[in-house]
């Protein structure tokens, strides 16, 4: 098959880590050949979805583990399958990007929908199960806030599109900063903010279970670093061996076939302690980790599902 890849520079990605390499390395190995774009490149003309990009072979060698052809435009119609696997945030240069992908689906197989990314974002999709999560108020409005903590005492406050990690802050029940952070998020964005009353069972570690086609394959769990709330790689966030719980199984299970219909192949969700916190479509990770921890090969599943679905 001809695979195009949407994504962020794959120069620059840890060989290690990157999901989307894993991606691309099982793709070559299965005789796919490869091309990649970023997603400033990605382009409407005149009818067709087009990108410039460059043709591409990867091998395992950090610094010298992406060959890049010339660049050259193509019309994203003549591609079995493009990958959306760009990072967040989830800005309005995201969602028009899923606007254009989702012009190619008489043609091209998208992954995971652009449709459904769209309308599924990762703070989001989650309230159509709440009986997995933890109480959640998604506002802008202080006064709703602080009702909420009020209520709940010990929080979790966080931009809603954001990612990584990145502005997470816990508020215990002797916190002064709330009405700070408030102004200080809603001074440079118009977004609202989610707060979730705070899981003590984090200290224990932050589960990225593993869904490939609406099923769960595996899961890692995410210690945070001594003294940080958040257990997030990019911030220091250690990955231990994990198996799946009967009740990982049952949140699989309750949101599996949801994923599967609105064709989200590759999924990683959050799970801390019983419940679930996010559900990750974007630009899931946790590949390598998964492969290095059970000894599965969790790309070969993904392209097992894709391969299905193009035949």
């Amino acid at each position: 098959m001809k695979i195009a890849f949407q994504m962020d520079p794959i120069r620059d990605v840890n060989i290690n880590a990157d999901s989307s390499f894993r991606l691309a390395e099982e793709a070559q190995a299965r005789g796919h050949s490869l091309f990649f774009y970023t997603p400033d490149h990605l382009a409407y003309q005149e009818g067709r979805i087009t990108a410039l990009g460059q043709d591409f072979s990867v091998q395992r060698v950090q610094g010298d583990h992406a060959q890049l052809g010339e660049m050259r435009e193509v019309d994203l119609s003549e591609f079995d399958v493009v990958w959306l696997r760009q990072d967040p945030p989830f800005d309005m240069h995201y969602i028009t990007s899923t606007h254009l992908l989702d012009r190619l689906k008489e043609t091209t197989l998208v992954v995971n929908d652009p449709f459904w990314v769209r309308n599924f974002p990762e703070k989001l999709l989650v309230l159509d199960f709440p009986q997995l999560t933890p109480p959640t108020t998604i506002a802008r409005d202080l006064g709703t806030i602080k009702a909420f903590k009020a209520k709940h005492g010990d929080v979790i406050l966080k931009p809603l599109y954001g990612n990584g990690g990145a502005g997470v802050f816990r508020l215990d029940e002797n916190d002064r900063n709330l009405s700070s952070l408030h102004e200080l998020f809603t001074g440079f964005s118009r977004e609202p903010l989610i707060v979730q009353k705070f899981l003590p069972a984090v200290s224990k570690g932050d589960k990225r279970v593993i869904l490939v086609d609406g099923v769960g394959v595996g899961a890692i769990n995410r210690v945070p670093a001594k003294g940080e709330t958040r257990s997030n790689m990019h911030v220091g966030g250690r990955p231990e061996k994990v198996g799946l719980t009967d009740r990982d199984l049952e949140i699989c299970a309750a949101i599996g076939p949801l994923l599967k219909e609105r064709g989200q192949v590759f999924v990683g969700i959050d799970v801390i302690g019983d419940y679930l916190t996010e559900i990750n479509v974007t630009s899931p990770t946790g590949i390598q980790e998964l492969e290095r921890f059970d000894g599965v090969n969790i790309a070969a599943k993904i392209w097992e599902a894709i391969e299905a679905k193009r035949a």
